[in-house]
């Protein structure tokens, strides 16, 4: 998928005009790409439109106007683009209770390490995290992770007789979730199309 470039970011105020309808559709696509593995971890797909609301999101929250710091958060935010043959995905651990946090990260310590995958008939892809999220007694309730295949694995998700799910192997927390027939093509069209097409969902 083609990265985002600072061209393609709109500036404060062109965004504000176009705001409400942007945010109504990724608000829509996030509900499609977001799936819940068990009943705290909830995994969202993204994309070029996800990450583009993001940046310009954020610009709109903490002012942003200089071109160089623009430049700086696209080049950050350019790590959550899927590369050729990879999806990408944020998880999180979603826990209401304020007081129930930091017991339940302690818990799904090593969530990072061999225990989330993307299972393909009887195919397991693992989860790559990315770094600087977790440590050996602590882990973020906000983690990165991208899922890597092979030519012949992507066509996979376009063929509804192959089961695809999602899968989480942790000695605390355990659960599988099948993508659904809109996610898999959602996800297909993003490995396999022109990612500079104006296609939503």
């Amino acid at each position: 998928m083609k990265p985002i470039e600072f061209s393609e970011i709109k500036n404060i105020i062109d965004y504000e005009k176009i705001r409400n309808d942007f945010r109504q559709r990724i608000i829509e696509m996030k509900n499609l790409r977001r799936l819940k593995i068990g009943e705290m971890v909830t995994l969202t797909f993204e994309n070029r439109y996800t990450v583009t609301f993001q940046i310009e999101e954020m610009m709109r929250v903490e002012r942003i106007v200089d071109d160089e710091k623009i430049k700086d958060e696209v080049e950050t935010y350019n790590e959550l683009i899927p590369r050729d043959n990879e999806l990408t995905a944020t998880l999180f651990v979603e826990v209401d209770e304020q007081s129930k946090i930091k017991p339940v990260l302690d818990s799904l310590v090593g969530l990072n390490k061999d225990s989330v995958y993307m299972k393909m008939g009887e195919k397991l892809i693992p989860a790559v995290f990315e770094e600087g999220h977790a440590t050996d007694d602590r882990i973020s309730a906000v983690q990165y992770v991208r899922f890597k295949f092979s030519l012949g694995e992507t066509s996979i998700l376009a063929d509804p007789s192959v089961p695809v799910s999602l899968i989480i192997r942790h000695k605390n927390y355990k659960a599988e979730t099948p993508l659904n027939e809109r996610l898999r093509r959602a996800l297909h069209r993003d490995i396999t199309e022109d990612s500079s097409v104006n296609v939503w969902i």
